[in-house]
């Protein structure tokens, strides 16, 4: 997979984590739907990256550079917050199971679970984007601000005319 389409992927996934992560900005509904959304996009980043988890996973005990072993680990809290937010947050759903006809009598419990998992989900991305950085600020660079630059100071048929009479 290219860095362009990875760029474009997570780009995709943090914007709709962001706006998921916010219900009273979004409301409920929205809320539910971007999260059930999300899980598909979420899936298919662990798929694009399986080759990595898998290498990592097989290697994690033997001689690893250390921001790989690190990297691992908070996205493997991360998966967990993330599955735990999600299955508690399918549990507890007001709209998207009203809308498939299932009927759930949640407890309390699931709506802390719910809580904690989501508060735990936005600590481990904030760690998961700070140990990806500089990839970010190298993509982010390279594949929108380049081009936008390029775009910007593409001269134009009336500053190049200006300058050849100079």
């Amino acid at each position: 997979m290219s860095t362009k389409t990875n760029l474009v992927i997570d780009i995709a996934i943090f914007s709709a984590f962001l706006a998921a992560s916010n219900p009273v900005f979004t409301g409920l509904a929205v809320h539910e739907w971007l999260s059930v959304a999300f899980i598909a996009v979420l899936v298919t980043h662990i798929l694009l990256h399986w080759a990595w988890i898998a290498a990592l996973t097989t290697t994690f005990f033997k001689k690893l550079f250390h921001s790989s072993r690190l990297n691992f680990v908070v996205d493997g809290f991360l998966f967990v917050a993330m599955t735990a937010a999600m299955l508690s947050g399918i549990v507890v759903s007001r709209t998207v199971l009203a809308t498939l006809g299932i009927t759930i009598s949640a407890s309390p419990a699931w709506r802390s679970i719910h809580s904690l998992s989501a508060n735990a989900s936005l600590v481990f991305v904030a760690l998961h984007f700070a140990l990806h950085w500089n990839w970010v600020v190298s993509s982010v660079k390279r594949y929108i601000f380049t081009p936008l630059n390029a775009l910007i100071r593409r001269p134009t048929a009336e500053t190049i005319h200006i300058s050849d009479n100079n």
